[in-house]
């Protein structure tokens, strides 16, 4: 029986701890409002500190960072671009977002998901005084925020592999 060397023993841990914290991140992209990007970027970030970056590190956390502000920026662009194709007022938008911000506070984590399209759809109607028009509008709010969360998702796991790579070229786990 061999004894148990405790510094490989708390890297594992601590590498393990890093891995179930990015995974809450990704599965927080679920919510259009949590920063799982930022969280998952932020543990790489901590990886970094604590076992070296390296020339293999520095490169993979760029990218990393280029993915995290990539995530930031697509439920923005493919939520709101949606909704304007579908004709939505810049202002209705600026509401839903400020509804899907109260929402998310008052009943979180899906009082946001209720409140946006909710807040968008009552703006179009009044600004149209048709419901129809409306709810075509808020379906390309909708439409984009399913494509939103697709790329965000797929941003994530794209940077938990990446980190994935560079805990394998530094010979950890």
């Amino acid at each position: 029986m061999t004894p148990i060397d405790w510094a490989d023993f708390f890297e594992f841990m601590s590498t393990g701890f890093l891995l179930l914290v990015m995974l809450v991140g990704l599965f927080g992209l679920i919510i259009p409002i949590f920063p799982g990007g930022v969280v998952i970027w932020v543990a790489a970030l901590i990886y970094g500190i604590v076992a070296g970056f390296g020339v293999a590190g520095w490169i993979i956390f760029a990218v990393l960072t280029l993915l995290m502000i990539a995530i930031g920026l697509a439920d923005n662009v493919l939520m709101g671009a949606k909704a304007l194709e579908k004709g939505a007022s810049w202002y209705g938008i600026a509401l839903a977002l400020v509804a899907g911000l109260v929402g998310t506070f008052l009943l979180p984590p899906i009082g946001g998901l209720i409140a946006a399209p909710l807040m968008l759809l009552l703006v179009e109607y009044f600004r149209h005084s048709d419901i129809q028009e409306a709810w075509l509008v808020t379906k390309g709010l909708l439409v984009g925020w399913g494509w939103s969360f697709v790329v965000r998702f797929g941003l994530g796991v794209v940077m938990i592999v990446l980190w994935g790579i560079w805990v394998w070229a530094n010979g950890r786990a």
